[in-house]
């Protein structure tokens, strides 16, 4: 390894020693201030390395394994952000529960090692390790109360489902070596553009499997069915986390595979992934009217969005890229608001999950209230939010191409969307009858602290959003 190599993997060095020293600290003294202070501080500086990284040793290739250039850049700021508000979330959450809570900030820290490995993978190596990474810490964070029964049950079903996701991906990636003889995505493209057939039949199956393996992880119908249960029965923290830094670091390696060996190769597998979105898009929206759990209809609703980003995928080009990660920065916000006034709200007895539990809650604690409307009508859609951008471009990205069937439904399940958002906020709004639903304990000023930081930029990025997709537009036009 040269010294420039060793500038470019400093995030993941940051991260990773920050992991060892709060494991060490927390053999020798358990103290759970320090244990997220830690936790914070490490994410911070691997936040501030990607700046060394980006003026120092841009574009570069360190080994065949990882590729940090600007798209991984902004990919691993997007989720080392994530990872430190879910910390502030977490630390009030966790504050008052009994039992050990340092090992939680341990796991936290890395999933986002494994979901940035994601980020900056360009070799199926480097791909499944770093989901591996990601995966095994997600199993202990979603178990992590470990005298409720429901958190075990979570924690198993997302164990033996990922265990059957790993073993289609690695199944796939065996298929595309074997036919091309090259496990690398540059490599891979290079076989495609010299004339090696895409539409081959292993080449083809193994592609198709290594979709269905990111489906699991993405929740796409039909490899849906985990997401309801998971989501309720884990930490609601631990649910953000799910829904918001694994997903991105899966999206952020299905983008760059896909860009480099062109989809458009796979006329089959392109069919296969539009039908996937269109399925996302409806069930999503459709389940979601039925739920009276607020992490359900919270859960159903990212099965849906995950349908709306594959539109934007399917789109491709510069447009695509664009839109996609202007959507999921959007996401992230919107999602770890939402995820946020759940947690905050949320006491050491028992989550805040019931719609019950949210009736008057404007008459209460109206700014929470306000927090929740406000992510609410974000992942509606509605103007002035950074949700409705992130549609809008969306919508541009698939009328480009003309797919639209895709854009109708779309447009038609968001419309859908809407009811299932408004019941909550009705259920918000509407005066408690009789004797109103106990509240958890007063949020955490760390807690506060996120969810005024997410709701500012909720709005700054849906009212004010040029910088942001300028950046994005650079960072995307490298890709591929």
């Amino acid at each position: 390894m040269t010294v420039p190599d060793m500038i470019t993997i400093l995030p993941f060095i940051v991260v990773s020693a920050t992991t060892v020293v709060l494991m060490l600290l927390v053999a020798f003294y358990r103290r759970h201030p320090l244990a997220a202070g830690l936790a914070g501080v490490g994410l911070t500086a691997a936040f501030a390395a990607l700046f060394a990284v980006r003026f120092y040793a841009p574009s570069r290739q360190v080994t065949s394994l990882i590729l940090v250039d600007d798209f991984a850049l902004f990919f691993m700021g997007l989720l080392f952000a994530a990872g430190f508000a879910v910390v502030l979330l977490s630390y009030g959450y966790l504050k008052d529960r009994p039992g050990n809570r340092e090992e939680y900030y341990l796991l936290l820290l890395l999933a986002t090692l494994g979901s940035s490995v994601l980020a900056a993978s360009s070799h199926f190596a480097s791909f499944f390790l770093g989901l591996e990474i990601l995966s095994v810490s997600l199993y202990g964070l979603i178990a992590y109360p470990r005298t409720l029964d429901e958190s075990i049950e979570a924690g198993v079903k997302y164990l033996v489902l990922s265990a059957a996701s790993a073993a289609f991906l690695l199944f796939g990636m065996a298929l595309i070596y074997s036919q091309l003889g090259t496990m690398e995505f540059s490599h891979i493209a290079s076989a495609q553009a010299s004339g090696t057939n895409p539409s081959n039949l292993l080449v083809l199956a193994g592609s198709a499997m290594l979709f269905v393996g990111i489906g699991y992880k993405l929740s796409a119908v039909p490899f849906h069915m985990w997401a309801p249960d998971v989501y309720q029965g884990a930490p609601a923290p631990v649910s953000a986390l799910i829904s918001t830094l694994s997903k991105g670091g899966i999206f952020a390696v299905l983008l760059r595979y896909f860009t480099v060996v062109d989809i458009r190769g796979y006329e089959s597998l392109y069919v296969m992934i539009a039908v996937v979105s269109f399925a996302s898009m409806a069930v999503g929206n459709l389940l979601a009217l039925l739920q009276n759990d607020v992490k359900r209809i919270l859960a159903y609703s990212s099965i849906a969005h995950m349908g709306y980003l594959l539109v934007a995928f399917l789109a491709g080009g510069t447009l695509g890229a664009t839109a996609v990660a202007f959507y999921l920065v959007a996401y992230f916000v919107t999602s770890l608001a939402a995820f946020g006034v759940v947690t905050v709200l949320s006491g050491p007895d028992e989550e805040a999950e019931d719609l019950e539990d949210y009736r008057g809650l404007f008459w209460r604690r109206p700014w929470l209230a306000g927090a929740f409307t406000s992510a609410l009508l974000s992942l509606a859609g509605i103007p002035l939010t950074v949700g409705f951008i992130g549609k809008f471009y969306l919508l541009a990205a698939g009328v480009a191409p003309a797919l639209w069937v895709l854009v109708v439904t779309l447009v038609v399940t968001s419309t859908i969307g809407l009811f299932y958002y408004l019941r909550v906020v009705a259920t918000m709004l509407s005066r408690p009858t009789g004797q109103a639903p106990a509240l958890g304990p007063s949020p955490s000023s760390q807690g506060v602290l996120a969810l005024v930081a997410l709701m500012v930029l909720l709005f700054w990025l849906g009212v004010f959003p040029t910088p942001l997709v300028q950046m994005i537009q650079e960072t995307v036009a490298g890709l591929g």
